[in-house]
């Protein structure tokens, strides 16, 4: 019979009768009454109370049933911590049981259970199976060990295990030393900076030695700790892999997607002319294309991985262009993944092929594989030159199908076509306006807008078309109304007599009519152009525009470096560092690719390199954000040099008012005299109301080139409070304070010996805090603490701890322990030690997390009795990491517009109104997370008012 007869049993007082069943003299009985716990306990039933009653069965020789109790042990310890100390005296004699399972068993479940009372009986038990003769039981002491690290690191340390598991990387079976690596490696990770796993030529090669023997996720285990060695020449780095390539023929993927990591890791290193080189390339195919055979979900992980690779390496595939064309069983997902696999491997040579794929596609079922087949026959025309005219032609044909988002799709891609090669396929401009009517879609209806704009000169009834477009201009998307505004204004500029009314018109829609700021400030920025110099409007708006380059989409090139160090893991599925999804920062090390060694090449193979670009040199994909503000920052403020002086004002103050007021619109009256006169003025909402106000006070509050670095003064400290009397801690008395200084939050600590004896061994530790606050160090008294002496020490702190919400937010429990006892206290910490130096908002950002955060998260409160002024404030709160972005003067009153961001990387808005003369300020927080306004209204009060 089977052992589903336990689960069936719906008796009442069943505790009792198992307890008198446990407690049988018969073996087979004590047996089924365990069985029937465990079962209990599987669907859900409270059964510790059993526990005295189990542990009592540990004491036989039965595998079985011991296996049972220690899985009963293992769920209830936590919940019976005293109780469970019964069973430690069990667990030390079964370490030392002849039988090696037994042993390993004991070990193992010594590991599980996390009860901190039991973990120091644990260690003299794991000091000798970590040495015992049978390696089955020292490769189970070997994980044990990184469960213990994860219990309590510190006594880890202190009883020297790190150092035995780095012994038994030398161990003489495979298994024990893929464990070991496996036990450091987890280590390593939740301590980056330990450098524990210390590897060198030879421990290496005792890896290498194991890999040939060890179960595939001991290879695993293996191989990822081969992947963060580097090799000290190319010569090493050739010799690792010719050892790792016969892993490539495992029948386990994951071992092969771990092997590829290695060997696009250390082929950076070796050079492109050895004959090697070629060799490794061809051997890393097959296995690639191999995985493509497995189930769907696997062929994705795989696709992904392909991706990151054939961006890196494109000659790795380049040959392996049909095991990419899409099956008609392929789920979705994997198609889509293909297609764009394919198009990164389209060359000269395979174009037609694909092409032929391609048109094939456009005819599917599947409306958004169709749009990406679409969209890929365009991309190949960018890519690959000599077929830009097969691919326009294959684009008209599925144009004339009249499937309305196959024409979309085209319309949108042929745009791209004409940025890329200009003056040469305008020819099928006459097809594209036949099928206007039939956009719905803002993607295309914008592309075909820009089209009609861009050849206005060429399209004889241009103004009909986009005119037809203006009639709901309002219930169009904002990408639509942008492209429309600038292809009027086009139009305009080519054909002035004809189409000055319709310019009026689109400028009066987007900026009087328009809420959106985007649209409102390019319709500002037209209107000022041709009113103040119609022949700077005509260089400006009709300048010869950049050809677009090749591939849009490729990953920015030290991302890409750092994602193949991940491959085979999840950020190579997702194409982001882990630091973008693994919560908290436990673990996070940031990887990247060795450096080529002096006899090698550029990463850029020779068919991939950036047409115009000298071999060997690659281009930024991505303009770092400092370039951005640099750019913005450059811009030449002046006057123009034709034009009356007061537009010239117009236009500086322009520049200045990105916030527009309140946040959104305070502009006061339109000056006389502005705009020439073939052309009608800018209505009254063009100039801010402060226009009268001298230009360097504008731009010091905007351009604040402090740009979110905390000043070096650090933020405010509070006086120490005593956090623990002596009276409630046999003589220790603790005061205490915390500190920001730069980027580093501490806990500055006054010991103080009131009691009659020495103290020593002092150590801390918090409990679960909301913001993950826990010592980054031990608490180091380097002397004991005699009577009547005081001690100042400074422990810094981490946010890298565990999180659990605690009320109030703020508050933090605490343990100190010393050789007299271990005392407990809680206190309340200021929030503005989590302020973080990057906390400054680029103001577009500002405006627009603002307005996107719901009214209802917005909090505001009262600041009296502050004599300060806005400039004052600003510098003050400044030194706390509180950044003020923008500043205006509304009717008298300043305006301080200012962010924030917590070590966690909530945002917190704040609006603070500031009325000269008046000692009370008013103060509006916005924030994702309501429930730290009050905290931060606190940090307010506190840094204002000290």
């Amino acid at each position: 019979m089977t052992d589903s007869k336990y689960f069936t049993t719906t008796k009442k007082g069943e505790i009792f009768e198992l307890k008198a069943e446990l407690n049988s003299d018969k073996k087979e009985k004590k047996k089924e009454a365990v069985k029937k716990v465990i079962a209990s306990m599987t669907v859900g039933k409270d059964v510790s109370a059993l526990f005295p009653d189990v542990v009592n069965c540990m004491q036989t020789d039965n595998l079985e049933l011991k296996k049972l109790v220690y899985l009963y042990l293992m769920n209830y310890a936590k919940s019976q911590p005293d109780m469970a100390i019964m069973a430690v005296n069990t667990f030390v004699k079964d370490c030392e049981d002849p039988n090696p399972l037994i042993r390993a068993l004991a070990v193992r479940t010594m590991g599980c259970i996390r009860v901190d009372k039991i973990t120091e009986y644990l260690c003299e038990p794991l000091r000798k199976c970590l040495k015992d003769e049978d390696p089955y039981v020292r490769k189970t002491a070997a994980v044990c060990v990184a469960k213990l690290h994860d219990i309590n690191a510190q006594l880890v340390e202190d009883q020297g295990f790190l150092d035995t598991l780095k012994d038994l990387i030398s161990d003489s079976n495979p298994m024990v030393v893929a464990n070991a690596v496996a036990a450091l490696s987890e280590i390593a990770e939740s301590h980056p900076s330990s450098n524990l796993l210390d590897l060198n030529p030879q421990s290496i090669n005792k890896l290498l030695t194991a890999l040939n023997e060890c179960t595939e996720w001991g290879q695993i285990f293996i191989l990822d700790c081969l992947a963060n060695y580097t090799p000290k020449d190319d010569r090493e780095a050739q010799s690792i892999c010719e050892r790792v390539t016969p892993r490539l023929s495992h029948a386990n993927s994951a071992v092969v997607l771990s092997a590829v990591k290695v060997l696009m890791k250390f082929m950076e290193m070796l050079s492109k002319d050895l004959d090697y080189y070629g060799t490794l390339l061809k051997k890393l195919a097959p296995p690639l294309v191999t995985l493509l055979s497995a189930e769907p979900e696997l062929q994705y992980v795989a696709l992904r991985n392909i991706n990151l690779i054939v961006q890196k390496r494109p000659e790795v595939l380049k040959h392996e262009m049909k095991v990419f064309f899409v099956k008609y069983n392929d789920p979705i997902y994997v198609k889509l993944e293909k297609l764009d696999i394919m198009i990164r491997l389209a060359s000269q040579a395979n174009i037609a092929q694909v092409l032929a794929e391609l048109k094939e596609y456009a005819t599917e079922v599947d409306v958004d594989f169709v749009r990406k087949a679409v969209r890929a026959i365009g991309r190949c025309a960018i890519k690959v030159e000599q077929s830009a005219e097969r691919c326009v032609s294959t684009l008209l044909d599925l144009i004339q199908t009249k499937v309305n988002y196959v024409v979309q799709e085209a319309i949108v891609v042929i745009k791209d076509i004409f940025r890329k090669y200009p003056n040469k396929y305008e020819s099928v401009i006459a097809t594209l306006c036949e099928n206007l009517d039939s956009l719905d879609e803002p993607e295309a209806r914008a592309a075909m807008i820009w089209i009609v704009g861009e050849y206005a000169e060429r399209i004889d009834n241009a103004d009909e078309l986009l005119e037809s477009f203006l009639e709901g201009f309002h219930d169009e998307s904002t990408q639509v109304q942008l492209q429309l505004l600038t292809a009027i204004v086009k139009l305009f500029l080519k054909k002035p007599t004809e189409t000055q009314e319709l310019v009026q018109q689109v400028l009066s829609l987007a900026t009087q009519d328009s809420d959106n700021p985007d649209l409102r400030d390019r319709g500002y920025i037209y209107w000022r152009l041709l009113s103040t110099d119609p022949v700077a409007a005509k260089e400006v708006v009709l300048a010869e525009k950049p050809l677009i380059s090749e591939e849009t989409d490729l990953i920015e090139p030290t991302l890409l470096d750092e994602l193949i160090c991940y491959i085979g893991t999840l950020a190579s599925v997702y194409h982001k560092p882990p630091s973008a999804f693994v919560e908290g920062g436990r673990g996070v090390v940031h990887k990247s690719l060795p450096p080529r060694t002096a006899s090698s090449e550029s990463t850029e193979s020779p068919e991939t390199a950036p047409a115009g670009a000298p071999p060997g040199e690659q281009l930024d994909a991505v303009p770092t954000q400092g370039d951005l503000l640099g750019d913005l920052l450059n811009l030449d403020l002046g006057p123009p040099v034709s034009g009356p002086p007061l537009a010239a004002s117009a236009v500086q103050m322009g520049a200045v008012d990105l916030l527009g007021g309140g946040l959104d619109s305070l502009m006061g009256d339109e000056p006389e005299g502005i705009g020439a006169p073939s052309f009608v003025a800018p209505p009254a909402a063009a100039v801010p109301a402060n226009l009268g106000a001298p230009m360097g006070s504008g731009l010091s509050d905007l351009f604040d080139l402090t740009s979110g670095v905390g000043t070096l003064s650090g933020s405010y400290v509070a006086p120490k409070a005593v956090w623990l009397p002596a009276m409630k801690a046999k003589g220790l008395e603790i005061s205490g304070t915390f500190t920001r200084q730069a980027g580093t939050i501490s806990m500055d600590l006054q010991l103080t010996n009131k009691a009659l004896q020495v103290m020593t061994d002092f150590a801390i530790q918090f409990n679960r805090n909301s913001f993950g606050l826990a010592p980054a160090a031990p608490l180091q008294v380097h002397a004991p603490l005699s009577p009547t002496q005081t001690v100042e020490i400074s422990l810094p702190l981490s946010t890298a701890g565990s999180v659990m919400k605690t009320e109030p937010l703020n508050s933090l429990q605490v343990a100190v322990k010393n050789n007299i006892d271990v005392f407990y206290f809680s206190t309340l910490y200021p929030l503005h030690i989590l302020f973080v130096e990057d906390g400054k908002m680029d103001r577009q950002m500002f405006l627009a997390t603002w307005k996107d955060i719901p009214n209802e998260n917005e909090a505001q409160f009262q600041i009296r009795d502050c004599p300060l002024n806005a400039e004052a404030v600003s510098s003050r709160l400044q030194s706390s990491n509180i950044f003020t972005v923008a500043r205006r003067n509304v009717e008298g009153q300043d305006m301080l517009y200012q962010s924030l961001k917590l070590t966690n990387g909530i945002w917190v808005l704040a609006e603070l109104r500031i009325q000269p003369g008046n000692p009370s300020f008013t103060l509006s927080l916005k924030c994702r997370a309501p429930e730290v306004s009050q905290h931060v209204y606190q940090a307010y009060e506190t840094i204002l008012k000290n």
